[in-house]
């Protein structure tokens, strides 16, 4: 269950110490940055992230698109990992957004500035990535980074495509008001493996029930779950390592364990399954004289 508690046990810390622009500021934002060896995942997808906090880059014939930013310290492990596995970092075309809280935007502005990649971004993460992460529906202004302006407004479902790769956008509120999550194809060997990078599904200490800065918070936790579970997924990526086993998966891969660690079907059921659950204890457990069904 590490992978349920540990994102969501940061979070509650984060509320009790002073944490702005500086996402360094504590211990365990600085343990989610440690440095990791970049590695290739599966077809063309290749790991440039941090410890917990993950950052994905896509490979293509005609330039890369790269899947979040990590924290705004993570952007010098990103530019030297990539350079590690023999890409250029100018080369990098497309950004890309799971969610707009520091720790997965909070080094997107640099990234624009270095690479001049075009932002796509959901409406309502654009709106809070535009904010540096100002006025979140629960924290605030808390968790605040450069601000960064997206070049493209996503809506569900919508495709970016780059040198044969096409990536779909599936909006998963909830975690956020745009969350989203992505969907791609990837070749290894004979086989193409349908990949799911999903956004987040847990529930950080919300308010489900009542919440008037996201009234349709539970609805949409709902829904989202709804949508995952019919999304085929034979490789479960995510935006926190922890939720797909990421370092266990990474050294069994570095090891040569066949098949491919990171096609986990399974795996990813459970990580659905277990989050559910637990977003409907939490529902459950708030004022029953002002619940509404969700489902």
């Amino acid at each position: 269950m590490r992978f349920l508690l540990w994102p969501n046990l940061f979070i509650v810390f984060l509320l009790l110490c002073p944490v702005g622009a500086n996402g360094q500021a504590d211990e365990t934002s600085r343990s989610w940055n440690q440095p990791v060896k970049p590695y290739r995942v599966v077809g063309n997808i290749y790991y440039v992230g941090a410890a917990e906090v993950t950052s994905f880059l896509i490979v293509t014939p005609e330039g890369h698109i790269l899947l979040d930013s990590g924290f705004a310290e993570t952007v010098p492990q990103i530019k030297q990992n990539i350079a590690r596995l023999g890409f250029r970092l100018q080369d990098v075309k497309i950004l890309l957004n799971s969610h707009a809280h520091f720790d997965h935007a909070g080094g997107l502005a640099s990234l624009k500035e270095l690479t001049g990649a075009k932002l796509m971004a959901s409406e309502a993460e654009a709106a809070l990535l535009a904010n540096g992460g100002k006025g979140d529906f629960h924290f605030g202004d808390r968790l605040s980074y450069s601000p960064v302006t997206a070049d493209r407004i996503l809506r569900d479902r919508d495709r970016v495509e780059l040198g044969g790769v096409r990536m779909t956008a599936y909006l998963t509120p909830g975690h956020t008001k745009g969350c989203t999550t992505w969907t791609m194809k990837v070749k290894e060997g004979r086989r193409q493996y349908d990949v799911v990078f999903v956004g987040s599904t847990t529930v950080p200490g919300y308010k489900l029930v009542g919440n008037l800065l996201y009234p349709t918070i539970a609805a949409d936790y709902a829904r989202t779950f709804r949508v995952l579970k019919r999304l085929p997924c034979d490789v479960f990526l995510a935006s926190h390592g922890s939720f797909y086993s990421m370092q266990e998966k990474a050294e069994l891969s570095a090891r040569g364990k066949q098949p491919n660690p990171f096609i986990d079907g399974l795996g990813y059921k459970r990580f659905i399954k277990q989050t559910e659950k637990a977003f409907r204890e939490q529902f459950g457990k708030e004022p029953r004289e002002v619940t509404k069904k969700v489902v």
